[in-house]
Protein backbone atom coordinates (compact mmCIF):
# COMPACT_ATOMS: atom_id res chain seq x y z
CA UNK A 1 0.00 0.00 0.00
CA UNK A 2 1.49 3.38 -0.91
CA UNK A 3 2.24 5.67 1.98
CA UNK A 4 1.63 9.39 1.78
CA UNK A 5 4.09 11.78 3.38
CA UNK A 6 6.39 8.97 4.46
CA UNK A 7 9.46 11.18 4.51
CA UNK A 8 7.89 13.26 7.29
CA UNK A 9 5.77 10.53 8.90
CA UNK A 10 6.68 6.87 8.35
CA UNK A 11 3.30 5.83 9.78
CA UNK A 12 1.20 7.96 7.42
CA UNK A 13 -1.64 6.30 5.53
CA UNK A 14 -2.30 6.89 1.86
CA UNK A 15 -5.17 9.29 1.10
CA UNK A 16 -7.15 6.45 -0.47
CA UNK A 17 -6.83 4.38 2.70
CA UNK A 18 -8.11 7.28 4.79
CA UNK A 19 -11.02 7.85 2.39
CA UNK A 20 -11.90 4.16 2.52
CA UNK A 21 -11.97 4.05 6.33
CA UNK A 22 -14.11 7.19 6.49
CA UNK A 23 -16.52 5.77 3.89
CA UNK A 24 -16.75 2.52 5.88
CA UNK A 25 -17.66 4.47 9.02
CA UNK A 26 -20.37 6.41 7.15
CA UNK A 27 -21.82 3.16 5.79
CA UNK A 28 -21.78 1.48 9.21
CA UNK A 29 -23.59 4.42 10.81
CA UNK A 30 -26.08 4.66 7.95
CA UNK A 31 -26.25 1.38 5.96
CA UNK A 32 -28.43 2.91 3.26
CA UNK A 33 -27.99 1.86 -0.39
CA UNK A 34 -26.31 5.18 -1.14
CA UNK A 35 -23.75 4.86 1.66
CA UNK A 36 -23.11 1.18 1.08
CA UNK A 37 -22.86 1.82 -2.65
CA UNK A 38 -19.94 4.21 -2.12
CA UNK A 39 -17.90 1.20 -0.98
CA UNK A 40 -18.18 -0.41 -4.43
CA UNK A 41 -15.04 1.42 -5.57
CA UNK A 42 -13.04 -0.67 -3.05
CA UNK A 43 -15.02 -3.88 -3.61
CA UNK A 44 -16.46 -3.70 -0.09
CA UNK A 45 -20.16 -3.06 -0.63
CA UNK A 46 -21.25 -6.70 -0.24
CA UNK A 47 -19.16 -7.14 2.91
CA UNK A 48 -20.67 -4.21 4.77
CA UNK A 49 -24.17 -4.85 3.47
CA UNK A 50 -23.96 -8.33 4.98
CA UNK A 51 -22.61 -6.92 8.23
CA UNK A 52 -25.47 -4.43 8.44
CA UNK A 53 -27.95 -7.28 8.08
CA UNK A 54 -26.59 -9.24 11.02
CA UNK A 55 -25.21 -6.55 13.34
CA UNK A 56 -25.96 -3.01 14.42
CA UNK A 57 -23.18 -0.44 14.77
CA UNK A 58 -23.52 2.63 16.95
CA UNK A 59 -21.20 5.27 18.39
CA UNK A 60 -21.31 6.96 21.76
CA UNK A 61 -18.65 8.43 24.00
CA UNK A 62 -17.98 6.52 27.20
CA UNK A 63 -17.59 9.04 30.01
CA UNK A 64 -14.99 8.24 32.65
CA UNK A 65 -15.49 9.05 36.32
CA UNK A 66 -13.37 12.20 35.94
CA UNK A 67 -15.65 13.40 33.13
CA UNK A 68 -13.31 12.55 30.23
CA UNK A 69 -15.20 11.34 27.14
CA UNK A 70 -13.62 8.34 25.39
CA UNK A 71 -14.61 7.95 21.74
CA UNK A 72 -16.00 4.45 21.14
CA UNK A 73 -18.03 2.36 18.73
CA UNK A 74 -20.05 -0.76 19.53
CA UNK A 75 -21.15 -3.49 17.13
CA UNK A 76 -23.87 -5.84 18.47
CA UNK A 77 -25.59 -8.79 16.73
CA UNK A 78 -29.19 -8.18 15.73
CA UNK A 79 -32.07 -10.33 16.94
CA UNK A 80 -30.42 -11.84 20.00
CA UNK A 81 -32.56 -14.51 21.60
CA UNK A 82 -33.66 -13.91 25.21
CA UNK A 83 -30.72 -14.65 27.46
CA UNK A 84 -28.31 -15.17 24.56
CA UNK A 85 -24.77 -13.97 25.18
CA UNK A 86 -21.85 -13.50 22.83
CA UNK A 87 -18.07 -13.39 23.04
CA UNK A 88 -16.63 -9.88 23.01
CA UNK A 89 -13.61 -8.31 21.35
CA UNK A 90 -12.30 -5.03 22.78
CA UNK A 91 -9.91 -3.15 20.49
CA UNK A 92 -7.92 -0.19 21.87
CA UNK A 93 -6.66 1.95 19.00
CA UNK A 94 -3.21 1.97 17.42
CA UNK A 95 -1.23 5.21 17.51
CA UNK A 96 -2.86 6.86 14.53
CA UNK A 97 -4.68 10.16 13.96
CA UNK A 98 -7.72 8.10 12.94
CA UNK A 99 -7.66 6.20 16.22
CA UNK A 100 -10.15 3.35 16.37
CA UNK A 101 -11.17 3.83 12.72
CA UNK A 102 -8.01 1.90 11.84
CA UNK A 103 -9.82 -1.30 12.89
CA UNK A 104 -12.94 -0.85 10.77
CA UNK A 105 -11.74 -3.32 8.16
CA UNK A 106 -11.74 -6.09 10.80
CA UNK A 107 -15.20 -5.51 12.26
CA UNK A 108 -17.12 -7.54 9.63
CA UNK A 109 -15.06 -10.67 10.37
CA UNK A 110 -15.66 -10.34 14.10
CA UNK A 111 -19.36 -9.55 13.61
CA UNK A 112 -19.92 -12.45 11.21
CA UNK A 113 -18.11 -14.62 13.73
CA UNK A 114 -20.70 -13.90 16.40
CA UNK A 115 -18.72 -11.36 18.43
CA UNK A 116 -19.78 -8.13 20.04
CA UNK A 117 -17.08 -5.62 19.06
CA UNK A 118 -16.02 -2.53 20.98
CA UNK A 119 -13.43 -0.21 19.45
CA UNK A 120 -12.15 2.83 21.30
CA UNK A 121 -9.47 5.50 21.08
CA UNK A 122 -7.42 5.87 24.24
CA UNK A 123 -7.50 9.07 26.28
CA UNK A 124 -6.20 12.03 24.24
CA UNK A 125 -5.99 10.06 20.98
CA UNK A 126 -7.98 10.94 17.84
CA UNK A 127 -11.50 12.04 18.94
CA UNK A 128 -11.14 11.06 22.61
CA UNK A 129 -10.82 13.88 25.13
CA UNK A 130 -8.19 14.31 27.81
CA UNK A 131 -4.43 14.13 27.72
CA UNK A 132 -2.35 11.32 26.23
CA UNK A 133 -0.83 9.13 28.94
CA UNK A 134 1.23 6.78 26.71
CA UNK A 135 -0.42 3.53 27.87
CA UNK A 136 -0.03 4.58 31.49
CA UNK A 137 -1.97 3.66 34.65
CA UNK A 138 -4.74 6.10 33.71
CA UNK A 139 -5.24 4.33 30.38
CA UNK A 140 -5.46 1.01 32.23
CA UNK A 141 -8.00 2.48 34.65
CA UNK A 142 -9.97 3.82 31.66
CA UNK A 143 -9.96 0.31 30.20
CA UNK A 144 -11.46 -1.05 33.42
CA UNK A 145 -14.24 1.57 33.31
CA UNK A 146 -14.88 0.73 29.66
CA UNK A 147 -15.30 -2.94 30.60
CA UNK A 148 -17.73 -1.89 33.36
CA UNK A 149 -19.77 0.02 30.77
CA UNK A 150 -19.56 -2.83 28.27
CA UNK A 151 -20.69 -5.61 30.62
CA UNK A 152 -23.91 -3.74 31.35
CA UNK A 153 -25.05 -4.26 27.76
CA UNK A 154 -27.44 -6.99 26.70
CA UNK A 155 -25.77 -9.96 25.05
CA UNK A 156 -22.30 -9.44 26.54
CA UNK A 157 -20.80 -12.58 28.05
CA UNK A 158 -18.54 -11.25 30.84
CA UNK A 159 -16.64 -14.55 30.89
CA UNK A 160 -15.67 -14.33 27.22
CA UNK A 161 -13.92 -10.99 26.72
CA UNK A 162 -10.74 -10.72 24.66
CA UNK A 163 -8.53 -7.81 23.63
CA UNK A 164 -6.96 -7.29 20.23
CA UNK A 165 -4.69 -4.37 19.44
CA UNK A 166 -1.98 -3.28 17.04
CA UNK A 167 1.11 -1.37 18.23
CA UNK A 168 -0.14 1.16 20.83
CA UNK A 169 -3.31 -0.91 21.02
CA UNK A 170 -1.27 -4.08 21.57
CA UNK A 171 0.52 -2.59 24.57
CA UNK A 172 -2.73 -1.21 25.96
CA UNK A 173 -4.37 -4.63 25.56
CA UNK A 174 -1.58 -6.47 27.39
CA UNK A 175 -1.53 -3.96 30.24
CA UNK A 176 -5.33 -3.97 30.59
CA UNK A 177 -5.35 -7.77 30.65
CA UNK A 178 -2.81 -7.77 33.48
CA UNK A 179 -4.95 -5.42 35.55
CA UNK A 180 -8.41 -6.84 34.83
CA UNK A 181 -9.14 -10.59 35.05
CA UNK A 182 -12.25 -10.11 32.92
CA UNK A 183 -9.92 -10.16 29.91
CA UNK A 184 -9.57 -13.86 29.08
CA UNK A 185 -7.30 -13.69 25.99
CA UNK A 186 -5.04 -11.16 24.26
CA UNK A 187 -3.70 -10.81 20.72
CA UNK A 188 -1.19 -8.02 20.15
CA UNK A 189 0.25 -7.22 16.72
CA UNK A 190 3.58 -5.33 16.70
CA UNK A 191 3.60 -5.58 20.48
CA UNK A 192 6.20 -4.42 22.96
CA UNK A 193 7.52 -6.33 25.94
CA UNK A 194 9.67 -3.75 27.73
CA UNK A 195 9.27 -0.07 26.95
CA UNK A 196 12.56 1.02 28.53
CA UNK A 197 14.59 -1.41 26.40
CA UNK A 198 12.76 -0.15 23.34
CA UNK A 199 13.68 3.45 24.13
CA UNK A 200 17.14 2.84 25.52
CA UNK A 201 19.04 -0.20 24.25
CA UNK A 202 22.47 -0.91 25.71
CA UNK A 203 22.66 2.67 27.02
CA UNK A 204 21.72 4.09 23.61
CA UNK A 205 18.64 6.14 22.82
CA UNK A 206 16.55 5.03 19.82
CA UNK A 207 16.18 8.65 18.91
CA UNK A 208 14.81 8.40 15.36
CA UNK A 209 11.97 6.07 16.35
CA UNK A 210 11.37 8.08 19.53
CA UNK A 211 10.95 11.36 17.66
CA UNK A 212 8.69 9.75 15.06
CA UNK A 213 6.41 8.43 17.82
CA UNK A 214 6.40 11.75 19.67
CA UNK A 215 5.36 13.53 16.49
CA UNK A 216 2.55 11.03 16.03
CA UNK A 217 1.38 11.50 19.63
CA UNK A 218 1.32 15.31 19.17
CA UNK A 219 3.11 16.80 22.17
CA UNK A 220 0.42 19.41 22.78
CA UNK A 221 -2.03 16.61 23.63
CA UNK A 222 0.35 14.79 26.00
CA UNK A 223 0.14 14.95 29.80
CA UNK A 224 2.60 17.05 31.78
CA UNK A 225 4.28 13.86 33.06
CA UNK A 226 4.68 12.52 29.52
CA UNK A 227 6.02 15.83 28.19
CA UNK A 228 8.56 15.93 31.01
CA UNK A 229 9.78 12.43 30.12
CA UNK A 230 9.99 13.41 26.44
CA UNK A 231 12.14 16.39 27.37
CA UNK A 232 14.43 14.29 29.57
CA UNK A 233 14.97 11.66 26.90
CA UNK A 234 15.84 14.35 24.38
CA UNK A 235 18.40 15.77 26.81
CA UNK A 236 19.74 12.30 27.62
CA UNK A 237 18.63 12.45 31.24
CA UNK A 238 17.73 8.83 31.84
CA UNK A 239 16.91 9.03 35.53
CA UNK A 240 14.63 7.12 37.90
CA UNK A 241 11.58 9.06 36.72
CA UNK A 242 12.14 7.96 33.12
CA UNK A 243 12.80 4.37 34.18
CA UNK A 244 9.67 4.23 36.34
CA UNK A 245 7.58 5.80 33.56
CA UNK A 246 8.72 3.01 31.23
CA UNK A 247 8.38 0.24 33.83
CA UNK A 248 4.73 1.06 34.51
CA UNK A 249 4.07 0.74 30.78
CA UNK A 250 5.87 -2.57 30.26
CA UNK A 251 3.95 -5.86 30.01
CA UNK A 252 7.10 -7.65 31.22
CA UNK A 253 6.50 -6.36 34.75
CA UNK A 254 3.22 -8.34 34.80
CA UNK A 255 4.71 -11.71 33.86
CA UNK A 256 3.78 -13.24 37.23
CA UNK A 257 0.15 -12.13 36.81
CA UNK A 258 -0.09 -13.54 33.30
CA UNK A 259 1.29 -16.86 34.51
CA UNK A 260 -0.90 -17.10 37.60
CA UNK A 261 -3.96 -16.62 35.40
CA UNK A 262 -2.53 -18.69 32.53
CA UNK A 263 -3.63 -15.88 30.24
CA UNK A 264 -3.56 -16.87 26.55
CA UNK A 265 -1.23 -14.40 24.82
CA UNK A 266 -0.54 -14.05 21.08
CA UNK A 267 2.11 -11.55 19.97
CA UNK A 268 3.65 -10.61 16.64
CA UNK A 269 6.87 -8.80 15.78
CA UNK A 270 9.46 -8.44 12.97
CA UNK A 271 13.06 -9.39 12.38
CA UNK A 272 13.96 -5.82 11.49
CA UNK A 273 11.62 -4.06 13.92
CA UNK A 274 12.85 -0.49 14.46
CA UNK A 275 10.25 0.72 16.99
CA UNK A 276 10.11 -1.84 19.82
CA UNK A 277 12.77 -4.21 21.16
CA UNK A 278 12.54 -7.68 19.62
CA UNK A 279 14.70 -9.31 22.34
CA UNK A 280 12.26 -7.96 24.94
CA UNK A 281 9.29 -9.49 23.08
CA UNK A 282 11.15 -12.82 22.91
CA UNK A 283 11.92 -12.58 26.64
CA UNK A 284 8.26 -11.95 27.46
CA UNK A 285 7.13 -14.82 25.25
CA UNK A 286 9.70 -17.17 26.78
CA UNK A 287 8.63 -16.24 30.31
CA UNK A 288 4.92 -16.89 29.68
CA UNK A 289 3.69 -20.21 31.06
CA UNK A 290 0.12 -20.21 29.76
CA UNK A 291 -1.10 -20.72 26.18
CA UNK A 292 1.13 -18.58 24.00
CA UNK A 293 2.05 -17.89 20.40
CA UNK A 294 4.67 -15.69 18.76
CA UNK A 295 4.78 -14.74 15.08
CA UNK A 296 7.99 -13.19 13.72
CA UNK A 297 7.85 -11.88 10.15
CA UNK A 298 9.98 -10.23 7.51
CA UNK A 299 9.92 -6.45 7.63
CA UNK A 300 9.39 -3.72 10.19
CA UNK A 301 6.77 -2.47 12.63
CA UNK A 302 3.20 -2.93 11.40
CA UNK A 303 4.14 -4.10 7.90
CA UNK A 304 2.47 -7.51 8.02
CA UNK A 305 -0.87 -6.69 9.69
CA UNK A 306 -1.64 -3.58 7.67
CA UNK A 307 -3.60 -5.43 4.98
CA UNK A 308 -5.50 -7.39 7.63
CA UNK A 309 -6.48 -4.24 9.52
CA UNK A 310 -8.01 -2.94 6.29
CA UNK A 311 -10.12 -6.08 5.87
CA UNK A 312 -7.77 -8.23 3.79
CA UNK A 313 -5.91 -11.37 4.75
CA UNK A 314 -2.70 -11.21 6.79
CA UNK A 315 -0.97 -13.69 9.05
CA UNK A 316 -1.27 -11.52 12.19
CA UNK A 317 -5.00 -10.92 11.85
CA UNK A 318 -5.84 -14.46 10.73
CA UNK A 319 -3.93 -15.78 13.74
CA UNK A 320 -5.85 -13.36 15.97
CA UNK A 321 -9.23 -14.59 14.68
CA UNK A 322 -8.26 -18.23 15.32
CA UNK A 323 -6.80 -17.34 18.73
CA UNK A 324 -9.99 -15.69 19.93
CA UNK A 325 -12.23 -18.36 18.42
CA UNK A 326 -10.30 -21.03 20.32
CA UNK A 327 -10.32 -19.23 23.65
CA UNK A 328 -13.64 -17.37 23.51
CA UNK A 329 -15.83 -19.62 21.35
CA UNK A 330 -16.56 -17.45 18.31
CA UNK A 331 -16.14 -18.33 14.63
CA UNK A 332 -14.43 -15.36 12.98
CA UNK A 333 -11.53 -17.45 11.71
CA UNK A 334 -11.30 -20.12 9.04
CA UNK A 335 -12.03 -22.99 11.42
CA UNK A 336 -8.38 -23.96 11.85
CA UNK A 337 -6.92 -24.43 15.29
CA UNK A 338 -4.53 -21.70 16.48
CA UNK A 339 -0.83 -22.33 16.31
CA UNK A 340 0.95 -22.39 19.64
CA UNK A 341 4.66 -21.78 20.06
CA UNK A 342 6.65 -19.90 17.43
CA UNK A 343 5.70 -19.29 13.82
CA UNK A 344 8.25 -17.51 11.65
CA UNK A 345 9.28 -16.38 8.20
CA UNK A 346 12.93 -16.21 7.18
CA UNK A 347 14.73 -13.56 5.20
CA UNK A 348 13.84 -13.06 2.37
CA UNK A 349 11.19 -15.69 1.66
CA UNK A 350 7.76 -14.18 2.23
CA UNK A 351 6.10 -17.56 1.63
CA UNK A 352 8.14 -19.32 4.32
CA UNK A 353 6.22 -20.62 7.32
CA UNK A 354 8.17 -22.44 10.02
CA UNK A 355 6.90 -23.73 13.36
CA UNK A 356 8.71 -24.48 16.60
CA UNK A 357 7.51 -25.45 20.06
CA UNK A 358 9.37 -22.68 21.89
CA UNK A 359 12.40 -20.41 21.61
CA UNK A 360 14.75 -23.10 22.91
CA UNK A 361 13.68 -25.41 20.08
CA UNK A 362 13.78 -22.54 17.61
CA UNK A 363 17.22 -21.07 18.27
CA UNK A 364 20.22 -22.88 16.80
CA UNK A 365 23.36 -23.49 18.89
CA UNK A 366 25.80 -20.61 18.58
CA UNK A 367 29.07 -20.82 16.67
CA UNK A 368 31.84 -18.50 17.83
CA UNK A 369 33.65 -16.43 15.23
CA UNK A 370 36.81 -14.79 16.56
CA UNK A 371 37.74 -11.36 15.25
CA UNK A 372 41.28 -11.14 13.94
CA UNK A 373 43.92 -8.57 13.06
CA UNK A 374 44.15 -6.85 9.68
CA UNK A 375 46.67 -8.75 7.51
CA UNK A 376 49.53 -6.74 6.03
CA UNK A 377 48.52 -4.86 2.91
CA UNK A 378 44.76 -5.25 3.49
CA UNK A 379 42.08 -2.98 4.94
CA UNK A 380 39.70 -5.58 6.40
CA UNK A 381 40.29 -8.34 8.92
CA UNK A 382 39.14 -11.97 9.02
CA UNK A 383 36.65 -13.51 11.38
CA UNK A 384 36.72 -17.26 11.75
CA UNK A 385 35.97 -20.18 14.02
CA UNK A 386 38.84 -21.84 15.82
CA UNK A 387 41.30 -20.20 18.16
CA UNK A 388 40.84 -16.78 19.83
CA UNK A 389 42.79 -13.95 18.20
CA UNK A 390 44.35 -11.71 20.86
CA UNK A 391 46.77 -8.83 20.62
CA UNK A 392 45.41 -6.54 17.93
CA UNK A 393 44.01 -2.99 18.02
CA UNK A 394 41.88 -1.17 15.46
CA UNK A 395 41.01 2.50 15.50
CA UNK A 396 37.66 3.88 14.35
CA UNK A 397 37.23 7.62 14.02
CA UNK A 398 34.09 9.13 15.52
CA UNK A 399 32.01 9.91 12.47
CA UNK A 400 29.38 12.29 11.21
CA UNK A 401 26.32 11.31 9.19
CA UNK A 402 27.92 9.66 6.16
CA UNK A 403 29.58 6.35 7.11
CA UNK A 404 28.10 4.29 4.28
CA UNK A 405 25.96 2.07 6.51
CA UNK A 406 22.76 2.55 8.51
CA UNK A 407 20.34 0.22 10.30
CA UNK A 408 17.61 1.29 7.88
CA UNK A 409 17.48 4.29 5.57
CA UNK A 410 13.84 4.87 6.60
CA UNK A 411 11.76 3.81 9.57
CA UNK A 412 8.96 1.43 8.60
CA UNK A 413 9.34 2.04 4.87
CA UNK A 414 12.63 0.17 4.43
CA UNK A 415 11.08 -2.84 6.13
CA UNK A 416 7.95 -2.57 4.00
CA UNK A 417 10.07 -2.62 0.84
CA UNK A 418 12.00 -5.56 2.28
CA UNK A 419 8.71 -7.35 2.84
CA UNK A 420 7.74 -6.84 -0.78
CA UNK A 421 11.02 -8.36 -1.99
CA UNK A 422 13.14 -5.22 -2.26
CA UNK A 423 15.58 -5.27 0.67
CA UNK A 424 17.99 -2.37 1.00
CA UNK A 425 21.33 -3.09 -0.69
CA UNK A 426 24.55 -2.11 1.05
CA UNK A 427 27.61 -1.51 -1.12
CA UNK A 428 30.36 -2.64 1.20
CA UNK A 429 33.15 -1.05 -0.84
CA UNK A 430 31.58 2.34 -0.11
CA UNK A 431 31.68 1.89 3.66
CA UNK A 432 34.37 4.30 4.82
CA UNK A 433 37.15 2.34 6.50
CA UNK A 434 38.44 5.29 8.52
CA UNK A 435 35.13 5.44 10.39
CA UNK A 436 34.28 1.74 10.30
CA UNK A 437 36.11 -1.50 11.05
CA UNK A 438 35.21 -4.56 8.95
CA UNK A 439 35.70 -8.29 9.55
CA UNK A 440 34.76 -10.90 6.96
CA UNK A 441 34.49 -14.71 6.90
CA UNK A 442 35.74 -16.90 4.10
CA UNK A 443 33.07 -17.71 1.48
CA UNK A 444 30.60 -20.25 2.80
CA UNK A 445 31.14 -23.76 1.47
CA UNK A 446 27.44 -24.51 1.57
CA UNK A 447 24.13 -22.75 2.13
CA UNK A 448 23.66 -21.85 5.78
CA UNK A 449 21.00 -20.40 8.03
CA UNK A 450 21.27 -17.92 10.88
CA UNK A 451 18.46 -18.69 13.32
CA UNK A 452 18.15 -17.35 16.86
CA UNK A 453 20.11 -15.15 19.26
CA UNK A 454 23.42 -13.43 18.52
CA UNK A 455 25.95 -12.02 20.95
CA UNK A 456 29.12 -9.97 20.52
CA UNK A 457 32.07 -9.22 22.79
CA UNK A 458 34.41 -6.30 22.18
CA UNK A 459 36.94 -4.41 24.24
CA UNK A 460 36.54 -0.72 23.53
CA UNK A 461 38.77 2.17 24.59
CA UNK A 462 37.37 5.61 23.66
CA UNK A 463 39.52 8.68 23.51
CA UNK A 464 36.65 10.70 24.97
CA UNK A 465 34.76 9.97 28.18
CA UNK A 466 31.66 8.59 26.43
CA UNK A 467 31.38 6.65 23.20
CA UNK A 468 28.72 4.99 21.05
CA UNK A 469 29.33 2.17 18.62
CA UNK A 470 27.00 0.24 16.34
CA UNK A 471 27.56 -3.35 15.25
CA UNK A 472 26.05 -4.65 12.01
CA UNK A 473 26.12 -8.19 10.63
CA UNK A 474 25.75 -8.37 6.85
CA UNK A 475 25.33 -11.05 4.19
CA UNK A 476 27.85 -10.08 1.51
CA UNK A 477 28.27 -11.31 -2.05
CA UNK A 478 32.07 -11.30 -2.61
CA UNK A 479 31.61 -11.17 -6.37
CA UNK A 480 29.74 -7.85 -6.31
CA UNK A 481 30.36 -6.37 -2.87
CA UNK A 482 26.61 -5.99 -2.46
CA UNK A 483 25.15 -7.00 0.90
CA UNK A 484 21.97 -7.28 2.93
CA UNK A 485 21.63 -6.63 6.64
CA UNK A 486 21.05 -9.60 8.94
CA UNK A 487 21.01 -7.86 12.32
CA UNK A 488 22.52 -5.07 14.43
CA UNK A 489 22.87 -3.57 17.90
CA UNK A 490 24.15 -0.31 19.42
CA UNK A 491 26.18 0.13 22.60
CA UNK A 492 27.13 3.28 24.52
CA UNK A 493 29.90 3.44 27.11
CA UNK A 494 29.53 6.18 29.70
CA UNK A 495 32.02 7.60 32.19
CA UNK A 496 34.74 5.09 31.55
CA UNK A 497 37.92 4.94 29.53
CA UNK A 498 37.91 1.31 28.52
CA UNK A 499 35.61 -1.69 28.92
CA UNK A 500 35.03 -5.20 27.68
CA UNK A 501 31.37 -5.30 26.66
CA UNK A 502 29.21 -8.30 25.87
CA UNK A 503 25.80 -7.59 24.38
CA UNK A 504 22.90 -9.09 22.45
CA UNK A 505 22.14 -8.27 18.86
CA UNK A 506 18.62 -8.35 17.50
CA UNK A 507 17.70 -12.01 16.85
CA UNK A 508 17.64 -13.14 13.23
CA UNK A 509 16.36 -15.78 10.87
CA UNK A 510 18.31 -15.47 7.65
CA UNK A 511 19.29 -17.91 4.89
CA UNK A 512 22.71 -17.46 3.26
CA UNK A 513 23.53 -18.89 -0.15
CA UNK A 514 26.65 -20.92 -0.82
CA UNK A 515 29.65 -18.69 -1.52
CA UNK A 516 28.35 -15.72 0.50
CA UNK A 517 30.33 -14.16 3.33
CA UNK A 518 29.33 -12.98 6.77
CA UNK A 519 30.59 -9.48 7.38
CA UNK A 520 30.77 -7.73 10.75
CA UNK A 521 31.01 -3.93 10.70
CA UNK A 522 31.56 -1.62 13.66
CA UNK A 523 31.18 2.13 13.35
CA UNK A 524 30.36 5.02 15.66
CA UNK A 525 27.39 6.73 14.03
CA UNK A 526 23.93 5.79 12.79
CA UNK A 527 21.12 8.37 12.47
CA UNK A 528 18.74 5.82 13.98
CA UNK A 529 20.48 6.25 17.35
CA UNK A 530 21.56 9.20 19.49
CA UNK A 531 25.33 8.97 19.79
CA UNK A 532 27.56 10.12 22.62
CA UNK A 533 30.71 10.52 20.57
CA UNK A 534 32.99 13.54 20.55
CA UNK A 535 34.25 14.72 17.16
CA UNK A 536 37.12 14.64 16.57
CA UNK A 537 38.01 11.56 18.61
CA UNK A 538 38.42 7.85 18.05
CA UNK A 539 37.45 4.47 19.46
CA UNK A 540 40.05 1.76 19.83
CA UNK A 541 38.68 -1.77 19.46
CA UNK A 542 41.03 -4.36 20.91
CA UNK A 543 41.24 -8.06 21.70
CA UNK A 544 43.23 -8.55 24.91
CA UNK A 545 44.43 -11.95 26.05
CA UNK A 546 41.65 -13.67 27.97
CA UNK A 547 38.96 -11.26 26.71
CA UNK A 548 39.32 -11.78 22.97
CA UNK A 549 36.72 -10.19 20.70
CA UNK A 550 34.17 -12.41 19.02
CA UNK A 551 30.63 -12.73 17.71
CA UNK A 552 28.45 -15.75 18.49
CA UNK A 553 26.14 -16.63 15.59
CA UNK A 554 23.44 -19.35 15.61
CA UNK A 555 24.58 -20.90 12.35
CA UNK A 556 23.96 -24.29 10.75
CA UNK A 557 23.81 -25.84 7.27
CA UNK A 558 20.55 -25.34 5.45
CA UNK A 559 18.58 -28.59 5.62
Amino acid sequence: MPIDGAAENPFALAPDDIARLEAIRDAMLDPSPRRIGRLDQWGLADTYETQAEIAEYREAPIVMTDGTAIDAGLTVPRNLAPGQTCPVIVMPAPLNPLGRLAYFGMIPRWALGGYIVLTYSQRGLAQSKGEIQCAGPQDVADGGEILNWLTQHEGVDPERIGCFGASYGAGTSLLLAAADPRVKAVAGASAWGDLFTSLYENGTRHIKAFEALVKLFDEERCSKEFRNVIDKIRRNIIDDEVKEFARLRSPMQHLKTYNERELPVLMTTYWHETIFSVPAVVDLFTGLQGPKSLLVQIGDHGNGELLGLFGGVSKPTEMAYRWMDHHLGGHAGDGSQPQFGIRSEYMHNLLSNLSHRDWAAYALPKQRFHLGAVPAGQQDAPMAAGQPQPGWTRSVQAAGPDTGIVVAPKLIQTGLAERTGLPHVYKTAEIKRDVAAVWTTAPLEQAMRVQGDLEARLTVKPQAENATLIVYLLDCDPATGRAGIITHAPYTLADQQAATITFRLQPAHYVLAKGRQLQLIVDSYDPFFADDNTIPSALEITSPQGSESYIDIPLAPLP
